[in-house]
């Protein structure tokens, strides 16, 4: 699985409005340097993130961009599934009759534990969770 590049910007950005948090607005032009992301594109995606409620726009010469609610009341599971829609490995984990093998499939315990790995990380971690990790130098919990 790998994801799109909307979503590693949009998870860049906002990450950087939650590390900012508490600070005043941001504006695109600034996030955009510092996580090396489009100016235009960066615009669109703050647009998703505005109309799905994770964030609010303020006008003025000193406006911009702020969570909507402080980065610790927000899971990676509400970003995530703005952009990407749930998590689905394969069809048949979420409904079975969408395979006449899901029953037999000797694959589907795999996709199935795979799906829950990745859906139970998302919805337990919030924004401060990965900010605090990233202060930590956590990459990862796990040995690849």
């Amino acid at each position: 699985m790998k994801l799109s590049t909307r979503t590693t910007y949009t998870m860049l950005a906002i990450l950087e409005l939650a590390e900012h948090f508490g600070k005043g607005p941001l504006q695109t032009k600034v996030i955009a340097k510092h996580q090396d992301i489009p100016v235009k594109y960066l615009e669109q995606l703050m647009v998703i993130l505005k109309s799905a409620g994770l964030i609010k726009s303020l006008r003025g010469s000193k406006g911009g961009y702020i969570l909507a609610q402080p980065p610790e009341m927000i899971k990676l599971s509400e970003v995530f599934d703005v952009l990407e829609g749930p998590v689905i490995t394969v069809e048949c984990i979420m409904n079975e009759s969408s395979c006449a093998r899901a029953a037999d499939c000797m694959a589907r315990p795999i996709w199935s534990q795979v799906h829950w790995a990745v859906t139970n990380i998302l919805r337990s971690m919030t924004l401060q969770d990965a900010l605090d990790k990233a202060k930590k130098g956590q990459e990862t919990d796990y040995q690849i």
